[in-house]
């Protein structure tokens, strides 16, 4: 953590200097920069100190053959000892934009109702993971299926490294179940695709011309529940040179859709830029690993056992319902550690 807290002392030199913002942009991502790593210190410091302080209870319960509460304070220190290995864990994440907040979008494979109702189960998973991390989430489009479950999603996760924890999951996820809509009861395997990418308004310019832009707006409809106003609202923006589409149906002021929408489209603009930067690196340089945005890298297998199993480590885990309710992170970490 020393050197946390030196990288904390640099920025805050930098932050003292006279012409600090000369560059707005500069200024604005190491004012960001302080904020997270300020956080980290302090909260390795307080775990730091409660770590100690429960260690010296625990002394005495032992002296004292206090059981009840020495079993209190070892589960204490488990609490204690995961929480450091999360912050441990995110020191890896130090790619360019890992600390940044997410885009998410889901969208459904082949196979219909069955392929979308795929698509609501993943939601619903990554949402509770969001909560489980105390992450804010926002709705941002949704279309849903003619029978049920959902087309596709996009949705913000806003939390320190929430694009650096997601990009593990950029890929096809499978489902193999028995499916509650065929009344013969036979097994169906279903397929969903799963990108992330950062936001990047903040740190990153990304020139949009205007004439290139074509602004369609609708009224909003769909599943969604609470997230989605059913207004005559909702923008749609589409990059002509490109064809990548951004959508926001979310709020109830077509402004705000428009404003969210065009952060979304620079978020996905910036993403396709660096995937045809990959790709001209890829020709340069034949050994490179590529980048596979397509493959699949996860099953979760509820007939004829349960399992899910990610491809790229060949993690297992048994309990599907936990994963299902947000439990992957050992499936994330797993796969990080693994680059």
């Amino acid at each position: 953590m020393d050197d946390k807290e030196h990288q904390l002392q640099k920025i805050e030199k930098k932050i003292e200097q006279p012409d600090f913002w000369a560059n707005n942009l500069e200024a604005r991502r190491l004012l960001k920069e302080r904020k997270v790593m300020r956080d980290v210190v302090d909260g390795w410091n307080h775990l730091k100190h409660q770590w100690e302080e429960n260690k010296v209870l625990l002394e005495l319960a032992i002296d004292e053959d206090d059981e009840e509460v020495r079993n209190e304070i070892e589960c204490n220190l488990d609490k204690i000892e995961r929480k450091v290995e999360d912050i441990e864990f995110q020191h890896m994440l130090n790619g360019e934009h890992d600390i940044n907040n997410a885009f998410v979008s889901i969208n459904a494979g082949a196979g219909g109702t069955e392929a979308q109702d795929w698509v609501e189960m993943l939601l619903r998973m990554y949402l509770r993971w969001a909560e489980k991390k105390n992450f804010k989430t926002d709705i941002i489009e949704i279309l849903a299926g003619e029978e049920a479950g959902i087309k596709n999603v996009t949705f913000s996760v806003v939390g320190d490294y929430s694009y650096g924890y997601l990009k593990a999951e950029v890929g096809i996820h499978r489902l193999v179940r028995i499916s509650p809509f065929d009344a013969g009861k036979r097994r169906h395997t279903s397929f969903a695709s799963l990108f992330v990418y950062p936001d990047i308004e903040d740190e990153i310019v990304v020139e949009i011309d205007e004439s290139d832009l074509r602004i369609d707006t609708f009224r909003s409809s769909g599943a969604g529940g609470q997230h989605v106003n059913k207004t005559d609202s909702a923008v749609r923006i589409t990059h002509l040179p490109t064809g990548i589409v951004a959508q926001c149906q979310n709020e109830r002021s077509q402004h705000k859709n428009k404003a969210m929408a065009m952060k979304v489209l620079k978020a996905r603009l910036y993403e396709h830029q660096q995937k045809e930067q990959a790709k001209k690196m890829e020709e340069l340089h034949s050994t490179k690993k590529q980048i596979a945005w397509g493959s699949q890298i996860r099953s979760y297998i509820m007939q004829p056992y349960r399992m899910v199993k990610d491809h790229r480590t060949n993690k297992e885990e048994g309990n599907v319902e936990a994963v299902l309710d947000g439990d992957i992170d050992e499936f994330i970490k797993e796969y990080l550690i693994s680059q």
